[in-house]
């Protein structure tokens, strides 16, 4: 669906922040109570497994069934475009590009379930915000500079020699070359309905989240701003922020951009009064640990939003 070299980031990403918009939901998964352990101790431990949260098998199943397929797609549909130009044929591919496709993809998904689900668990949320924010920089950054600051090019590019054309050709050339190409239809009809359930199903995670008890003390704003809150700092602020390191970088070269970068975005997202934290705390993404006894010890799993 994306070049291999981000689409770790991006399922790394996919993963994070599937878990940080069920954040209540696996608090509450937590707080549910088990059969007795000492009468049937195998499934009460099965029941703390990872395995048997509906969450984390979701989000393992969209990223095996709906994200690596359409990949291992558009990879050997084009080569080139797949591998960002590094490989402009089949002869060339890597075998090791399809495992990090078929496999990564996945396990990447996993780990940041896994670490975002661990951070919201005990209070941290902020902090599995921001692994959502750096793992969509990364990925935005990779698309846009890339490693030799042709990301874009690259990303735009269906085959070498329009990869290899951009210097001596408009910019809007490239790209209507580029919407009116195979490979762009390919992304548009196999990426859209993907990254569609993707924010669908982010949406109603979060929806799911706030009909549980507790929510409504610690969302702010109505549901429909805390949504365009989130979706702002999930997903608009790291392009933004990919954008503006992309250019430093550019104008300034890789230590000084970098530099600049780091000193001018690091306190917008750590300082303790910054408006990113801020707009974060109006979203209602739980502050406390799942075990606070201020939360209801027991509570019911959200209905179906209706």
């Amino acid at each position: 669906m994306i070049p291999i070299q981000a689409v770790l980031f991006f399922s790394y990403a996919l993963g994070a922040t599937f878990a940080l918009a069920a954040a209540r939901q696996l608090q509450a998964w937590e707080r549910r109570p088990l059969p007795d352990s000492e009468q049937e101790p195998v499934i009460a431990v099965r029941a703390r497994a990872m395995t048997a949260n509906p969450y984390f098998v979701s989000t393992v199943l969209f990223a095996a069934i709906l994200v690596a397929p359409p990949g291992l797609f558009l990879l050997w549909q084009n080569p080139a475009w797949g591998t960002m130009h590094v490989t402009p044929e089949h002869d060339g591919l890597w075998a090791g590009f399809v495992l990090m496709f078929s496999g990564g993809v996945p396990v990447a998904a996993i780990l940041g379930f896994w670490a975002s689900r661990a951070l919201a668990l005990i209070g941290a949320g902020y902090w599995a915000f921001l692994q959502v924010v750096a793992a969509y920089f990364l990925l935005f950054g990779t698309l846009i500079h890339g490693w030799d600051g042709r990301g874009y090019q690259r990303v735009l590019s269906t085959n070498p020699g329009e990869f290899n054309g951009w210097p001596s050709d408009q910019v809007a050339n490239n790209v209507s070359h580029f919407a009116t190409s195979g490979t762009f239809l390919a992304l548009l009809f196999l990426g859209g309905p993907v990254i569609m359930l993707m924010l669908m199903t982010e949406i109603s995670w979060l929806y799911e989240g706030w009909r549980l008890p507790g929510a409504d003390a610690d969302r702010k704003v109505p549901r429909i701003v805390a949504l365009a809150i989130a979706a702002a700092g999930v997903h608009a602020m790291p392009f933004l922020g990919a954008l503006y390191a992309s250019l430093l970088v550019h104008a300034t070269g890789w230590w000084i951009g970098l530099a600049v970068f780091t000193a001018t975005v690091g306190p917008l997202l750590l300082w303790k009064r910054s408006p990113v934290r801020w707009l974060y705390g109006l979203v209602g993404i739980p502050t406390r640990h799942w075990r606070d006894p201020v939360l209801s010890p027991t509570p019911a799993i959200a209905r179906p939003i209706r």
